[in-house]
């Protein structure tokens, strides 16, 4: 091994003085001679901290201004010395701690040299007699320099050692517990200050109104092309939104000097539309529906998805025990709410629960807590005639058959055969066997089958109830949807009213319901029904929550009975956007009343309802539908009947039919050729027979009578007369032709019932 570090910087250490030796001595208790008066020789170069370096220094300025007539404990205090450690219990002083005497390599060599040379010329009488007195027998002057004094942990470590040396005791405990009182009083105090005083700076609460709208200066036009293109400060947004809620809640007080309501409304609007990335007509549409600080808590809800909820079927299985099952597999769940028996809502699963076994076979179905509301208003009875005008995909039909418990009849129509796939399997999957699936036209069944104990409408909508599930709807709805689904749903609506069979014993009620919170959609569509259907009005709906329906709206005044209609909103029920309104009929339809023809375009019936009201005038109630006699066939291209194309498929069937029973189906085209050379048989017979044809004559005649109309008798004379100038196979054919037509118009007739 070299040479160490500490060696290489020290050099060899130099031999023991006789100081040294007395001092063994006299622990030993051999007396020695006291070398204490001779001035010890300090040949070891000392090294010192920056610490000993300033004490040094403080302490020659104390010197030299302080008088000669100081106190020796001033003069150590001033020299650097340390205070002794405390004596234990036998007298002695506790020992200190070894340090490391090597130094760190920040402090040069050259640097020290000066503090050095400044310490030996010192005088070591003047550092006191009891220097060299101590239990230990050498003390090195590092050793002395590097002693740490004691820690302070923090600035109020003084006044716990004064708590600590005040004993506790009976006389003293009342004054010591007012004491911490009053200090835990003062401390709640302090922070109850800041907190203020943080709050007022956020929100502006000491008096100063918040600049909302900024500075009416133009901008340049590079400026504002630069921010469109830049993304926004949603921090920034968000501050300003509720800025402006604020100033709109106390307008006489916040708002600035010669800004109006108006100026603060659309400067909400724009925020809303770029922090939530609404367009501004559906944006307008919706914070129109509340009150500023609603609007944002709507449209702050509707980021958030609904909780996941479940229905039990309970033809096939109780709550409690599917709760159960659930509950073994994993999944965290619990009562949707008091208001619903059958409802389970999910927070947590481990397993899928579109394929749990209790899902296949068919214990429950998923479905949003807001789609049991139109049922429970409806409420089917058992042994009921209901019609479900759009079922698809099954949850509301589903649960009438489970309240109906698989009694009576059921049918589900759905204007879309892709989706009436799906609510087919639902059906079969949740057993319920009372439920005939159709596909038609809503707006046709009063034709179709009519007399229904009750009709659940949940009509297509814009979807503004439920933006947490489809986030496109903030973008992709705009004026024109607003325009043509009102429409649809007030045809719908009609037909659903005139569905019902008002004489029912136990129904004659009607639920419309939509998923969407616009008045376009709900309250004008009701209150259009009740201008157009005056032999029903409107009910309680039953449910045990929900807001009212709106009776004014923004200069527009509805009927009052709209009260007992109810919405739901989802930052209020935690449930989606829902409408829901129930009608009782008491009366039967006018037979004047308007029906929208179902084959029509939108367009095409209100430019038939505008003429109709135009002719008639706003109170009478006009019929739009084309009026025709039995006989004749509708004038419409509507249900117009191909005959060509009807002879197609009826020859198709046939021949599947033959095909059933084992039959030859080439049977039908033989047939189809004997039938003509028959025909030339009989032709070439008349031909040669010219006698028989004088009662023909008559025959033709007698029809052509009926069918023409009554003229002037020089008219039908001349009409004789081309008659027999008229060859006769033309007749023939003529009186065939006529024998043919009456057979095809009972058949269209059937086609029609059908």
């Amino acid at each position: 091994m070299g040479v160490g570090r500490r060696m290489q910087k020290q050099g060899a250490p130099e031999p023991l003085s006789e100081e040294h030796f007395a001092n063994l001595k006299r622990k030993k208790g051999i007396p020695a001679d006291d070398p204490r008066g001779a001035e010890v020789p300090r040949t070891k170069k000392q090294r010192t901290s920056r610490a000993e370096i300033r004490a040094l220094k403080s302490s020659a300025e104390a010197k030299a201004k302080a008088a000669a007539a100081r106190q020796p404990k001033a003069a150590k205090a001033a020299n650097g010395a340390k205070k002794a450690p405390p004596a234990s219990k036998n007298g002695k002083p506790k020992p200190k701690k070894d340090e490391d005497e090597e130094m760190d390599d920040e402090f040069d060599a050259s640097a020290l040299d000066g503090v050095d040379g400044s310490d030996d010329n010192m005088d070591a009488g003047k550092l006191g007699d009891d220097f060299l007195d101590s239990d230990d027998s050498v003390y090195d002057s590092d050793q002395g320099a590097n002693t740490k004094e004691k820690f302070v942990f923090s600035d109020d470590e003084d006044d716990d050692e004064e708590e600590r040396d005040e004993k506790l005791t009976a006389a003293n405990i009342e004054g010591l517990s007012r004491k911490l009182d009053q200090e835990r009083e003062d401390e709640e105090a302090a922070n109850a200050a800041e907190l203020r005083e943080e709050a007022a700076l956020q929100t502006n609460i000491d008096g100063d109104k918040p600049d909302v709208l900024g500075e009416d200066d133009e901008e340049d036009d590079l400026v504002t092309k630069t921010k469109k293109l830049l993304a926004p400060d949603l921090q920034m947004l968000r501050t300003r939104i509720t800025e402006s809620i604020r100033v709109l809640e106390d307008f006489s007080k916040l708002a600035e000097e010669g800004r109006s309501r108006a100026e603060y409304t659309n400067q909400l609007l724009k925020d809303f539309c770029a922090y939530y990335g609404y367009n501004e007509y559906l944006a307008e549409k919706l914070i129109n529906l509340f009150p500023a600080r609603e609007a944002f808590a709507f449209f702050e809800a509707n980021e958030t998805a609904r909780p996941i909820v479940i229905r039990t079927n309970t033809l096939r299985t109780h709550r409690r025990d599917l709760a159960q099952a659930l509950i073994n597999r994993g999944v965290t769940l619990e009562p949707v709410g008091k208001w619903s028996k059958v409802g389970l809502q999910i927070f947590d699963s481990n397993v899928p629960l579109g394929a749990t076994p209790e899902y296949l076979a068919g214990h429950y179905i998923l479905q949003a807590a807001s789609s049991f509301l139109p049922v429970m208003a409806l409420c089917p009875q058992e042994n009921e005639r209901v019609l479900d005008m759009a079922a698809a995909p099954g949850g509301k039909t589903t649960h009438m058959a489970a309240l109906m418990k698989n009694t009576g009849v059921i049918f589900a129509n759905d204007p879309s055969k892709a989706r009436s796939k799906g609510l087919i399997g639902n059906i079969h999957r949740l057993g319920a066997r009372n439920t005939v699936v159709c596909n038609y036209d809503a707006r046709e069944f009063p034709r179709v089958l009519g007399g229904f104990d009750r009709v659940l409408l949940d009509a297509p909508c814009s979807g503004t109830g439920v933006i947490a599930k489809d986030p496109s709807v903030k973008t992709n709805k705009d004026e024109k949807d607003f325009m043509v689904l009102p429409h649809t749903q007030k045809q719908l609506l009609l037909a659903a009213i005139d569905s019902v069979n008002h004489a029912s014993k136990t129904g004659g009620y009607v639920v419309y319901s939509t998923c969407s919170v616009t008045i376009e959609e709900n309250e004008q569509v009701v209150a259009y029904a009740l201008s157009r259907r005056p032999n029903v009005k409107l009910v309680e709906t039953g449910l045990p929550f929900g807001k009212e329906g709106f009776t004014h709206y923004m200069g527009k005044d509805f009927h009052p009975s709209l009260k007992l209609t109810r919405r739901f909103y989802p930052h209020l029920y935690n449930v989606d956007g829902f409408y829901v309104a129930k009608f009782q009929k008491i009366g039967p339809t006018p037979a004047n009343a308007v029906r929208a023809p179902a084959g029509l375009d939108s367009n095409k019936v209100a430019k038939v309802a505008k003429t109709a009201s135009a002719a008639a005038g706003d109170d009478e109630v006009v019929d739009k539908t084309p009026v025709t006699e039995e006989g004749e066939e509708p004038t419409d291209d509507f249900a117009a009947f191909d005959e060509e194309e009807d002879q197609d498929y009826i020859t198709r069937a046939k021949r599947n039919a033959m095909r059933r029973r084992g039959l030859d189906p080439k049977a039908l085209n033989r047939v189809a050729k004997k039938t003509p050379e028959a025909t030339d048989a009989t032709d070439s017979k008349d031909n040669s027979e010219p006698k028989e044809v004088e009662p023909k004559k008559a025959e033709s005649k007698k029809v052509d009578s009926k069918d023409a109309p009554k003229t002037e008798p020089k008219k039908a004379e001349t009409k004789k007369e081309a008659k027999k100038a008229e060859p006769k196979e033309v007749k023939k054919v003529e009186v065939k032709e006529v024998k043919k037509s009456e057979p095809k118009a009972k058949k269209t007739k059937k086609m029609e019932k059908k």
